[in-house]
């Protein structure tokens, strides 16, 4: 069992920055490919990016290539996403997720197997 917990969301004006944080507990954090998620109103929620167990490869949806960093710290079981350059069309919760194994990448939410509650990132124009 893995527990997420994310934070750092908030209310910022297009091109500003946040920097979202999400820690595990539970099972070995460094076993388990991590991804960030997002999910508009009225829409499904869709992949962002993620980071493979070490962190060491990452991979972003093309939204938000060069403008968002993925990145992970295994000492502190703490996974980050670095979100520039914010756009109004980026105002979605924000999930991140655990998947078990080493492959990553623009896995459909079905293959992940932990999630936190979310974390609110709104952008004014």
């Amino acid at each position: 069992q893995v527990q997420l917990v994310e934070s750092g969301g908030g209310l910022v004006q297009a091109g500003g920055s946040l920097r979202l944080s999400c820690a595990a507990s539970g099972r070995i954090f460094s076993s388990y490919a991590m991804g960030w998620f997002r999910q508009a109103p009225g829409k499904e929620r869709e992949f962002v990016a993620a980071a493979s167990l070490s962190g060491g490869r990452t991979y972003y949806a093309n939204s938000v290539k060069d403008r968002f960093t993925i990145s992970r710290d295994n000492a502190k079981n703490t996974v980050y996403l670095q979100m520039n350059s914010l756009k109004p069309e980026d105002t979605a919760v924000y999930y991140c997720a655990a998947k078990r194994g080493g492959s990553y990448g623009p896995y459909a939410p079905s293959a992940y197997d932990y999630w936190g509650q979310g974390t609110q990132v709104t952008v004014s124009s």
